[in-house]
Protein backbone atom coordinates (compact mmCIF):
# COMPACT_ATOMS: atom_id res chain seq x y z
CA UNK A 1 0.00 0.00 0.00
CA UNK A 2 1.44 3.56 -0.58
CA UNK A 3 0.86 5.36 2.72
CA UNK A 4 1.15 8.95 2.81
CA UNK A 5 2.16 10.34 6.47
CA UNK A 6 0.79 14.59 6.69
CA UNK A 7 2.09 17.26 9.73
CA UNK A 8 0.14 20.06 8.72
CA UNK A 9 1.71 23.88 8.28
CA UNK A 10 0.90 24.50 12.21
CA UNK A 11 -0.59 27.86 12.85
CA UNK A 12 -1.34 28.97 16.68
CA UNK A 13 -3.48 32.32 16.46
CA UNK A 14 -5.81 32.97 18.98
CA UNK A 15 -5.14 29.39 20.43
CA UNK A 16 -4.31 28.78 24.40
CA UNK A 17 -1.33 26.32 23.22
CA UNK A 18 1.52 26.99 25.44
CA UNK A 19 3.76 24.77 23.83
CA UNK A 20 6.78 25.97 21.55
CA UNK A 21 5.84 26.92 18.43
CA UNK A 22 8.85 26.28 16.55
CA UNK A 23 9.01 23.12 13.95
CA UNK A 24 9.90 19.98 15.98
CA UNK A 25 10.61 16.54 14.24
CA UNK A 26 7.29 14.36 13.78
CA UNK A 27 8.36 11.12 15.77
CA UNK A 28 4.67 9.88 15.66
CA UNK A 29 5.18 9.85 11.79
CA UNK A 30 8.91 8.80 12.13
CA UNK A 31 8.26 5.83 13.92
CA UNK A 32 5.37 5.14 11.99
CA UNK A 33 6.93 5.34 8.75
CA UNK A 34 9.83 2.83 9.63
CA UNK A 35 6.86 0.20 11.08
CA UNK A 36 5.02 0.19 7.77
CA UNK A 37 8.22 0.02 5.13
CA UNK A 38 9.35 -2.52 7.04
CA UNK A 39 6.12 -4.32 5.83
CA UNK A 40 6.74 -3.67 2.30
CA UNK A 41 4.76 -0.03 2.20
CA UNK A 42 5.62 2.71 0.37
CA UNK A 43 5.37 5.55 2.57
CA UNK A 44 5.85 9.53 1.61
CA UNK A 45 6.59 11.68 4.88
CA UNK A 46 5.23 15.13 4.49
CA UNK A 47 6.10 17.99 7.23
CA UNK A 48 4.17 20.81 6.55
CA UNK A 49 5.39 22.76 9.51
CA UNK A 50 9.51 22.40 8.72
CA UNK A 51 9.38 22.58 5.38
CA UNK A 52 6.82 25.78 4.90
CA UNK A 53 4.60 24.30 2.65
CA UNK A 54 0.70 25.31 2.08
CA UNK A 55 -1.66 23.16 1.37
CA UNK A 56 -1.84 23.60 -1.90
CA UNK A 57 1.99 22.38 -1.87
CA UNK A 58 1.07 19.24 0.06
CA UNK A 59 -1.87 18.55 -2.25
CA UNK A 60 0.41 18.69 -5.15
CA UNK A 61 2.91 16.21 -3.27
CA UNK A 62 -0.33 13.84 -2.29
CA UNK A 63 -1.45 13.90 -5.86
CA UNK A 64 2.32 12.97 -7.48
CA UNK A 65 2.06 10.00 -4.73
CA UNK A 66 -1.11 8.62 -5.17
CA UNK A 67 -1.42 7.47 -1.46
CA UNK A 68 -4.16 4.61 -0.49
CA UNK A 69 -3.95 5.93 2.90
CA UNK A 70 -3.16 9.28 4.26
CA UNK A 71 -2.59 9.76 7.86
CA UNK A 72 -2.99 13.55 9.63
CA UNK A 73 -1.87 14.17 13.17
CA UNK A 74 -4.16 16.54 14.94
CA UNK A 75 -0.52 17.88 17.38
CA UNK A 76 2.15 19.06 16.28
CA UNK A 77 4.62 16.36 17.39
CA UNK A 78 4.75 13.40 20.10
CA UNK A 79 6.26 15.86 22.01
CA UNK A 80 3.29 18.37 23.34
CA UNK A 81 0.77 15.48 23.16
CA UNK A 82 0.22 16.01 26.45
CA UNK A 83 0.05 20.06 25.93
CA UNK A 84 -1.67 20.09 22.88
CA UNK A 85 -3.44 23.21 20.67
CA UNK A 86 -7.66 21.71 21.97
CA UNK A 87 -8.77 23.23 18.47
CA UNK A 88 -8.81 21.13 15.62
CA UNK A 89 -8.29 24.72 13.30
CA UNK A 90 -5.32 23.09 11.76
CA UNK A 91 -6.07 19.40 10.70
CA UNK A 92 -9.72 20.38 9.73
CA UNK A 93 -8.61 23.51 7.16
CA UNK A 94 -6.00 20.72 5.49
CA UNK A 95 -8.10 17.97 5.20
CA UNK A 96 -10.67 20.35 3.53
CA UNK A 97 -7.95 21.13 1.14
CA UNK A 98 -7.30 18.12 0.48
CA UNK A 99 -10.39 16.97 -0.20
CA UNK A 100 -10.87 14.43 -3.29
CA UNK A 101 -6.93 13.54 -2.98
CA UNK A 102 -4.81 10.91 -0.75
CA UNK A 103 -7.59 7.56 -0.42
CA UNK A 104 -8.34 6.46 2.76
CA UNK A 105 -8.11 8.89 5.55
CA UNK A 106 -7.20 8.70 9.10
CA UNK A 107 -6.57 11.27 12.07
CA UNK A 108 -3.93 10.35 14.77
CA UNK A 109 -3.22 12.34 17.74
CA UNK A 110 -4.27 12.92 21.39
CA UNK A 111 -7.64 14.77 20.51
CA UNK A 112 -9.15 11.85 18.91
CA UNK A 113 -7.47 9.23 21.76
CA UNK A 114 -9.90 11.04 24.23
CA UNK A 115 -12.67 11.87 21.82
CA UNK A 116 -12.41 9.92 19.25
CA UNK A 117 -16.63 10.72 18.00
CA UNK A 118 -16.18 14.39 18.49
CA UNK A 119 -13.20 13.88 16.10
CA UNK A 120 -14.99 12.25 14.05
CA UNK A 121 -17.83 14.96 13.81
CA UNK A 122 -15.46 17.49 13.16
CA UNK A 123 -12.83 16.15 10.65
CA UNK A 124 -13.53 15.06 7.02
CA UNK A 125 -11.72 11.81 7.83
CA UNK A 126 -12.80 7.66 7.43
CA UNK A 127 -11.13 6.79 10.93
CA UNK A 128 -9.95 8.22 14.04
CA UNK A 129 -6.82 6.14 15.65
CA UNK A 130 -6.87 5.80 19.58
CA UNK A 131 -4.13 5.72 21.43
CA UNK A 132 -0.40 5.50 20.35
CA UNK A 133 -0.23 5.44 16.61
CA UNK A 134 2.50 3.67 14.89
CA UNK A 135 0.83 -0.07 15.21
CA UNK A 136 -2.76 0.46 14.70
CA UNK A 137 -2.11 2.69 11.28
CA UNK A 138 0.41 -0.11 9.87
CA UNK A 139 -2.89 -2.75 10.60
CA UNK A 140 -5.01 -0.28 8.58
CA UNK A 141 -2.20 -0.46 6.25
CA UNK A 142 -2.36 -4.22 6.30
CA UNK A 143 -6.15 -4.43 5.56
CA UNK A 144 -7.46 -4.54 9.03
CA UNK A 145 -10.48 -2.10 10.04
CA UNK A 146 -13.45 -3.57 10.75
CA UNK A 147 -13.52 -4.32 14.71
CA UNK A 148 -9.63 -3.03 14.94
CA UNK A 149 -9.32 -2.45 18.71
CA UNK A 150 -8.24 1.10 18.81
CA UNK A 151 -9.66 2.40 15.63
CA UNK A 152 -12.95 4.58 15.56
CA UNK A 153 -15.31 4.96 12.64
CA UNK A 154 -18.63 5.33 10.96
CA UNK A 155 -20.78 2.11 9.93
CA UNK A 156 -22.54 2.63 6.84
CA UNK A 157 -25.25 3.92 8.59
CA UNK A 158 -23.63 6.57 9.58
CA UNK A 159 -23.32 5.89 13.30
CA UNK A 160 -19.76 6.21 14.97
CA UNK A 161 -18.08 3.02 16.17
CA UNK A 162 -15.79 3.13 18.77
CA UNK A 163 -13.28 -0.46 19.05
CA UNK A 164 -11.64 -0.93 22.44
CA UNK A 165 -9.83 1.84 24.08
CA UNK A 166 -6.35 3.89 23.37
CA UNK A 167 -3.98 1.22 22.31
CA UNK A 168 0.21 1.16 23.57
CA UNK A 169 3.13 0.58 21.00
CA UNK A 170 6.01 -2.24 22.02
CA UNK A 171 8.11 0.70 21.08
CA UNK A 172 10.92 -0.28 23.34
CA UNK A 173 12.10 -2.94 20.45
CA UNK A 174 11.98 -0.15 17.76
CA UNK A 175 15.48 0.44 15.97
CA UNK A 176 16.51 3.83 15.86
CA UNK A 177 14.85 6.54 13.98
CA UNK A 178 16.40 8.06 11.12
CA UNK A 179 15.70 11.31 9.15
CA UNK A 180 17.26 12.44 6.14
CA UNK A 181 19.42 14.95 5.55
CA UNK A 182 17.62 17.86 4.55
CA UNK A 183 15.28 17.39 7.59
CA UNK A 184 18.07 17.60 9.95
CA UNK A 185 19.74 20.42 8.46
CA UNK A 186 16.53 22.44 8.22
CA UNK A 187 15.92 21.79 11.64
CA UNK A 188 17.79 24.86 13.02
CA UNK A 189 15.42 25.06 16.70
CA UNK A 190 17.15 24.01 20.18
CA UNK A 191 13.92 23.36 21.93
CA UNK A 192 14.36 24.71 25.54
CA UNK A 193 17.89 25.80 24.83
CA UNK A 194 19.45 28.96 26.71
CA UNK A 195 23.03 28.79 27.71
CA UNK A 196 24.04 29.48 24.02
CA UNK A 197 22.67 30.21 20.09
CA UNK A 198 22.56 27.03 18.01
CA UNK A 199 25.90 26.74 15.85
CA UNK A 200 24.32 23.89 13.97
CA UNK A 201 21.17 22.07 13.59
CA UNK A 202 19.04 20.60 16.90
CA UNK A 203 17.05 17.59 16.83
CA UNK A 204 13.93 15.49 19.28
CA UNK A 205 14.77 12.14 20.09
CA UNK A 206 12.81 9.41 22.26
CA UNK A 207 14.42 7.50 24.75
CA UNK A 208 11.55 6.49 26.92
CA UNK A 209 7.89 6.56 26.79
CA UNK A 210 5.48 7.12 29.34
CA UNK A 211 5.32 8.29 33.24
CA UNK A 212 5.11 5.84 36.13
CA UNK A 213 3.35 8.83 37.93
CA UNK A 214 0.12 9.87 37.87
CA UNK A 215 0.18 13.89 38.45
CA UNK A 216 -3.52 15.21 38.46
CA UNK A 217 -2.75 17.64 35.70
CA UNK A 218 -0.96 15.30 33.17
CA UNK A 219 -3.09 14.96 30.06
CA UNK A 220 -1.52 10.90 29.62
CA UNK A 221 -4.70 8.76 30.52
CA UNK A 222 -5.21 8.04 26.74
CA UNK A 223 -1.90 7.81 25.07
CA UNK A 224 1.70 7.10 26.15
CA UNK A 225 1.17 6.32 29.54
CA UNK A 226 2.85 3.10 30.11
CA UNK A 227 6.36 3.50 30.98
CA UNK A 228 8.52 1.78 28.44
CA UNK A 229 12.55 2.48 27.64
CA UNK A 230 14.48 1.52 24.64
CA UNK A 231 18.14 0.15 25.10
CA UNK A 232 20.59 2.77 25.74
CA UNK A 233 22.66 0.96 22.57
CA UNK A 234 19.96 1.72 20.29
CA UNK A 235 19.15 5.33 21.52
CA UNK A 236 22.83 6.11 21.17
CA UNK A 237 23.20 4.64 17.50
CA UNK A 238 20.20 7.08 16.86
CA UNK A 239 21.88 10.23 18.41
CA UNK A 240 25.47 8.66 16.81
CA UNK A 241 23.44 8.90 13.53
CA UNK A 242 22.02 12.58 14.05
CA UNK A 243 25.46 13.80 15.03
CA UNK A 244 26.91 12.66 11.85
CA UNK A 245 24.29 14.96 10.01
CA UNK A 246 25.31 18.04 11.49
CA UNK A 247 23.04 17.92 14.66
CA UNK A 248 24.68 19.47 17.40
CA UNK A 249 21.88 19.61 20.24
CA UNK A 250 19.17 16.76 20.51
CA UNK A 251 15.71 17.30 23.31
CA UNK A 252 14.97 13.96 24.99
CA UNK A 253 11.47 14.23 24.35
CA UNK A 254 10.70 11.64 27.02
CA UNK A 255 7.42 12.30 29.12
CA UNK A 256 10.29 11.89 31.98
CA UNK A 257 13.61 11.67 31.57
CA UNK A 258 14.59 9.19 34.49
CA UNK A 259 18.07 8.30 35.90
CA UNK A 260 19.78 5.93 32.96
CA UNK A 261 23.42 5.47 33.79
CA UNK A 262 23.82 3.46 30.66
CA UNK A 263 22.63 5.93 28.32
CA UNK A 264 24.05 9.23 30.38
CA UNK A 265 28.00 6.89 30.24
CA UNK A 266 27.60 5.92 26.53
CA UNK A 267 26.37 10.27 25.98
CA UNK A 268 30.37 11.40 27.98
CA UNK A 269 32.76 12.28 25.36
CA UNK A 270 30.29 12.41 22.43
CA UNK A 271 30.34 16.29 22.15
CA UNK A 272 26.56 16.56 21.98
CA UNK A 273 24.67 18.92 24.10
CA UNK A 274 20.78 17.97 24.96
CA UNK A 275 17.86 18.57 27.22
CA UNK A 276 14.95 16.87 29.67
CA UNK A 277 12.52 17.31 31.05
CA UNK A 278 12.23 15.81 34.38
CA UNK A 279 11.81 15.41 37.89
CA UNK A 280 14.38 16.73 40.00
CA UNK A 281 13.63 14.97 43.50
CA UNK A 282 14.31 11.37 41.47
CA UNK A 283 17.99 12.97 40.88
CA UNK A 284 20.78 11.88 43.59
CA UNK A 285 23.52 14.04 43.74
CA UNK A 286 26.20 11.78 41.93
CA UNK A 287 23.31 11.17 39.02
CA UNK A 288 23.44 14.96 38.67
CA UNK A 289 27.15 15.09 38.17
CA UNK A 290 26.90 12.24 35.45
CA UNK A 291 24.26 13.78 33.65
CA UNK A 292 25.95 17.33 33.44
CA UNK A 293 29.64 15.53 32.15
CA UNK A 294 27.27 13.31 29.45
CA UNK A 295 26.66 16.95 27.75
CA UNK A 296 23.01 18.00 29.41
CA UNK A 297 22.71 22.14 29.01
CA UNK A 298 19.06 22.31 29.98
CA UNK A 299 16.81 20.64 32.82
CA UNK A 300 13.33 21.63 32.86
CA UNK A 301 12.07 20.06 36.15
CA UNK A 302 8.39 20.23 37.69
CA UNK A 303 8.25 21.16 40.93
CA UNK A 304 4.32 22.68 39.99
CA UNK A 305 3.71 23.30 43.86
CA UNK A 306 5.75 25.17 46.91
CA UNK A 307 3.71 23.45 49.63
CA UNK A 308 3.53 19.76 50.92
CA UNK A 309 -0.41 20.23 50.17
CA UNK A 310 0.00 21.70 46.87
CA UNK A 311 1.99 18.88 45.65
CA UNK A 312 -0.67 16.38 47.36
CA UNK A 313 -3.25 18.05 46.01
CA UNK A 314 -1.53 17.45 42.70
CA UNK A 315 -0.52 13.83 43.35
CA UNK A 316 2.99 14.40 42.88
CA UNK A 317 4.16 11.88 45.16
CA UNK A 318 7.40 13.83 45.98
CA UNK A 319 9.37 12.50 48.74
CA UNK A 320 11.73 15.71 49.45
CA UNK A 321 10.42 18.82 50.98
CA UNK A 322 10.58 22.01 49.47
CA UNK A 323 13.54 23.57 51.02
CA UNK A 324 15.38 20.08 49.67
CA UNK A 325 13.85 20.13 46.43
CA UNK A 326 15.43 24.12 46.19
CA UNK A 327 18.91 22.85 47.37
CA UNK A 328 19.32 19.53 44.81
CA UNK A 329 18.03 22.43 42.20
CA UNK A 330 20.77 24.85 42.96
CA UNK A 331 22.95 21.50 42.91
CA UNK A 332 21.74 20.85 39.46
CA UNK A 333 22.90 24.24 38.55
CA UNK A 334 26.95 23.57 39.39
CA UNK A 335 26.83 20.97 36.69
CA UNK A 336 24.18 22.13 33.83
CA UNK A 337 23.89 25.37 32.58
CA UNK A 338 20.32 26.02 32.56
CA UNK A 339 17.91 24.95 35.24
CA UNK A 340 14.27 25.96 35.17
CA UNK A 341 12.14 24.83 37.87
CA UNK A 342 8.31 24.81 36.66
CA UNK A 343 5.83 26.08 38.81
CA UNK A 344 1.68 26.01 38.80
CA UNK A 345 -0.65 28.25 40.00
CA UNK A 346 -1.46 26.75 43.32
CA UNK A 347 -4.05 28.14 45.95
CA UNK A 348 -2.03 26.58 48.52
CA UNK A 349 0.94 28.33 47.72
CA UNK A 350 0.94 32.19 49.23
CA UNK A 351 2.33 35.08 46.60
CA UNK A 352 4.85 35.92 49.20
CA UNK A 353 6.41 32.88 49.22
CA UNK A 354 6.40 32.35 45.75
CA UNK A 355 8.48 35.10 45.50
CA UNK A 356 10.81 34.53 48.22
CA UNK A 357 11.39 31.33 46.89
CA UNK A 358 11.80 32.47 43.26
CA UNK A 359 14.10 35.07 44.02
CA UNK A 360 16.43 32.58 46.10
CA UNK A 361 16.49 30.34 43.25
CA UNK A 362 17.50 33.10 40.84
CA UNK A 363 20.08 34.65 42.36
CA UNK A 364 21.74 31.01 42.84
CA UNK A 365 21.22 30.82 38.49
CA UNK A 366 18.38 29.17 38.29
CA UNK A 367 14.96 30.21 36.46
CA UNK A 368 11.60 29.64 38.25
CA UNK A 369 8.50 30.63 36.22
CA UNK A 370 5.70 32.85 37.18
CA UNK A 371 3.29 29.97 38.59
CA UNK A 372 0.75 29.40 35.24
CA UNK A 373 -2.68 28.71 35.22
CA UNK A 374 -3.25 24.88 35.22
CA UNK A 375 -5.65 23.77 32.17
CA UNK A 376 -7.79 21.02 32.96
CA UNK A 377 -6.88 18.53 29.25
CA UNK A 378 -9.69 16.12 28.80
CA UNK A 379 -7.43 13.11 29.38
CA UNK A 380 -5.92 13.98 33.07
CA UNK A 381 -7.26 13.38 36.20
CA UNK A 382 -7.67 17.17 37.07
CA UNK A 383 -10.45 16.84 34.08
CA UNK A 384 -12.05 13.78 35.77
CA UNK A 385 -12.49 15.88 39.01
CA UNK A 386 -14.68 18.74 37.75
CA UNK A 387 -16.87 16.89 35.35
CA UNK A 388 -16.04 13.13 35.11
CA UNK A 389 -15.48 11.19 32.18
CA UNK A 390 -15.15 13.40 28.57
CA UNK A 391 -17.58 13.07 26.59
CA UNK A 392 -17.95 15.01 23.23
CA UNK A 393 -17.99 18.76 24.23
CA UNK A 394 -14.83 18.09 26.34
CA UNK A 395 -12.47 20.15 24.60
CA UNK A 396 -14.85 23.32 24.28
CA UNK A 397 -15.90 22.97 28.10
CA UNK A 398 -12.34 22.33 29.02
CA UNK A 399 -11.34 26.02 27.08
CA UNK A 400 -14.28 27.75 28.15
CA UNK A 401 -13.93 27.08 31.79
CA UNK A 402 -10.20 28.04 31.23
CA UNK A 403 -10.86 31.62 29.48
CA UNK A 404 -13.45 32.09 32.42
CA UNK A 405 -11.38 31.57 35.30
CA UNK A 406 -7.87 33.32 34.32
CA UNK A 407 -7.27 36.50 33.01
CA UNK A 408 -3.91 36.33 32.74
CA UNK A 409 -2.02 33.41 30.80
CA UNK A 410 1.25 32.54 30.56
CA UNK A 411 3.90 34.40 28.45
CA UNK A 412 3.72 31.99 26.25
CA UNK A 413 -0.05 32.07 25.50
CA UNK A 414 -1.70 34.45 22.95
CA UNK A 415 -2.53 38.03 24.57
CA UNK A 416 -6.78 37.28 23.60
CA UNK A 417 -7.00 33.35 23.42
CA UNK A 418 -10.52 32.87 21.18
CA UNK A 419 -13.34 29.96 22.69
CA UNK A 420 -12.42 26.81 20.84
CA UNK A 421 -15.87 27.08 18.55
CA UNK A 422 -14.85 30.30 17.01
CA UNK A 423 -11.09 29.21 16.26
CA UNK A 424 -12.65 26.40 14.22
CA UNK A 425 -15.29 27.96 12.46
CA UNK A 426 -12.53 29.90 10.81
CA UNK A 427 -11.72 26.43 9.54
Amino acid sequence: MRVALVNPPWSFRGSIYFGCREPHLPLELGWTRDLLEAEGHRVLLVDGHLFGLGHADIRAELLAFRPDLTVVTTAPTYLFWRCAPPELRVPLALLRDLDGVGGLRLAVGPHGSTTPRAVLDKLPVDGVVMGECEEVVAKVAGGAWEGLPGLAYREADGTARVNGGPQAAAFADRAPLAWPAEWVRRHHHHHHRFDAPPGGPGAEVEASRGCPYSCTFCAKENFRDRYRRREAASVLAEVGRLQGQGAEYVYFIDEIFLPNRPLLEGLVGRGLKFGVQTRIDLWKPEMLELLGRAGCVSIEAGVESLTREGRDELAKNCKLETEELAERLVLAKRHVPFVQANLLEMPQDDAGLVGAWRDRLRAAGVWANDPVPLFPYPGSPDYRKLWGLPDDAAWERAVDHYLATFRDLSELQEARALPLRELEAVA
